[in-house]
């Protein structure tokens, strides 16, 4: 069967301005700063702004990259979080209005934890076989990862949004079919509606991701019949790179020293941001791949395995090819420079603005902006209604 080329044209990044290196978190917490950067394997994390949330990270990632032609060619936006700012208005709403996107469209909220932006992807390519006229679609990821001060999960927290275009004819990477994909009811982690901030078994979750990793690598298998040999590199959500590692090593613990190493070393390159952003959910294996793309020289119809996986939990691989001058796609955000330009916090600015929450009650409230390399803002919340600039 053959498959029409569809996949991602455009790829755009955000991150907050403010970061924490984990060294200094590391020697606050009393612990030796290799447990965290080893260990866990994470240098910095990005630390959210009372002027920013996942609306406007989402804004901030998708405004660069979009034309207006384009803007007005999107009939699908898809907004996947696990970091919702409404139970029943999409987040989708607010950024169709902020991009000034073609209302003739289909708008909504997708929720999965981390394999949300996934099964956004996913529906995009469906989206795009079933309507012939139509043109584009946009996937955007955008999350806070929090896990309270002085918590277990406290090093891999991070907040962030990955922006994807999705065409025909893609200029960055075509999705390859079939993909192979697993769900199942676990309790690995979870937020209730009444916390701000996540629970997790981590153990459990590890073993969780890995148990789901060798279930669809060994699907994809029999559908497809690839081996590691045909690929060039492989992706993985990545909520702290020790983990994708761990998936790595499971993945090639039978194979060649030569291929362990090739795919060692991409690896480390596709992790280079997700080391100093942190984690951000529903983004993480997005930020990966653009790691890849903005840092490795990779040739045409080179192939890349992907694994995503969504604790609660659903996990796919899936995979995708290379198109020739992808860089220039790739290369619209200048991640390296957005992360160079941040200003780091001390622990204790840390946690003072970790601290800083929005009313719950439907007190009206101003923000000061205090993100200026943004070019969206959460300026307040009045009448229970969220103030966006």
């Amino acid at each position: 069967m053959s498959f029409e080329k569809i996949g991602i044209d455009k790829i755009g990044f955000y991150t907050p301005e403010f970061y924490l290196d984990l060294a200094d978190l590391a020697q606050a917490r009393q612990v030796d700063p290799n447990k965290f950067k080893i260990g866990i394997g994470q240098d910095q994390q990005t630390i959210l702004p009372a002027d920013q949330d996942v609306v406007t990270m989402a804004a901030n990632a998708a405004a660069p990259i979009l034309t207006a032609e384009e803007r007005a060619q999107i009939d699908l936006v898809i907004f996947a979080s696990e970091s919702g700012i409404d139970q029943s208005k999409a987040g989708s709403l607010y950024l169709q209005r902020l991009l000034g996107l073609s209302q003739a469209a289909r708008a909504f909220e997708i929720k999965e934890a981390c394999y949300g932006a996934t099964a956004g992807l996913q529906m995009a390519y469906d989206h795009l076989t079933a309507h012939p006229d139509s043109q584009k679609v946009l996937v955007v990821a955008s999350d806070v990862a929090r896990y309270g001060i002085e918590t277990a999960g406290e090093v891999t927290q991070g907040a962030g949004a990955v922006a994807m275009l999705v065409t025909r004819a893609p200029r960055i990477l075509v999705l390859n079919q079939p993909s192979a994909y697993f769900s199942e009811e676990v309790m690995d982690f979870w937020r209730p509606n009444y916390s701000d901030t996540a629970f997790a078994k981590g153990k459990f979750s590890t073993e969780q991701y890995l148990r789901f990793l060798e279930i669809v690598w060994r699907e994809y298998q029999t559908k497809t019949q690839e081996q590691l040999t045909d690929f060039t590199a492989l992706l993985f959500h990545i909520p702290y790179t020790k983990l994708g590692l761990k998936g790595l090593r499971q993945m090639t613990a039978d194979a060649s020293e030569d291929v362990q190493q090739r795919l060692l070393q991409k690896f480390e390159t596709a992790t280079i941001y997700n080391r100093r952003v942190g984690n951000i959910y529903t983004g993480s294996l997005y930020l990966s791949l653009l790691s890849l793309l903005q840092n490795a020289q990779l040739a045409d119809s080179t192939k890349l395995g992907l694994f995503s996986y969504g604790s609660g939990a659903v996990g796919e691989f899936f995979s995708g090819e290379i198109q020739s001058g992808y860089q220039q796609m790739a290369g619209l955000t200048n991640v390296a420079d957005l992360l160079d330009r941040r200003q780091q916090l001390t622990v204790k600015e840390y946690e003072q603005m970790f601290a800083q929450t929005l009313p719950t009650d439907g007190s009206t409230l101003e923000i000061a902006p205090v993100s200026p390399l943004a070019e969206f803002h959460l300026t307040g919340i009045t009448a229970h209604q969220r103030q966006y600039r």
